[in-house]
């Protein structure tokens, strides 16, 4: 059960999540990128790890390449804690790539609070932040979960 993101600041606040997948469409050209946004894992004090979830950590961006909606993410770039889209050095997807263009124009929009007119962001039913599927309609409509909401 999916869910579209219209006001500009909720989008932020899901693709800052820690742990988003979200889908950028654009009205006009009927082209569609999905991206998976994650922030870093830090170690626990038993050995395991955990999403850091600090504002002060980056977010890494990856896009959908292939057919497995689960696994065929590429490396893009990373999101500074300063709100700075940076494609990396060592992303196999080039700057020139629509997948790439179309995120780094996206996030100028959407992290000043934007949805920019003619562009459709979704999220796939899965929490923002912690991954679980959603389920309460007022979690669908945020992309957040009751416990997770509290958090953001």
């Amino acid at each position: 059960m999916s869910g579209r993101i219209e006001n500009g600041l909720d989008a932020r606040t899901f693709i800052l999540g820690g742990n988003a997948t979200v889908t950028l469409a654009s009205e006009r050209t009927g082209a569609r990128f999905t991206y998976a946004v994650k922030a870093p894992t830090k170690p626990t004090e038993n050995g395991g790890l955990v999403i850091d979830h600090s504002n002060d950590a980056p977010r890494f961006v990856k896009v959908l390449t292939g057919s497995d909606n689960e696994a065929d993410y590429q490396f893009l770039g990373t999101i500074f804690p300063d709100g700075r889209f940076v494609h990396g050095r060592k992303s196999r997807i080039g700057l020139g790539a629509p997948s790439a263009k179309a995120f780094a124009w996206s996030w100028q929009h959407l992290n000043v609070g934007r949805v920019p007119e003619g562009l459709q962001v979704w999220h796939e039913g899965r929490c923002g932040r912690c991954g679980r599927k959603l389920t309460v309609p007022s979690s669908i409509a945020s992309g957040f979960g009751p416990e997770c909401i509290n958090h953001v």
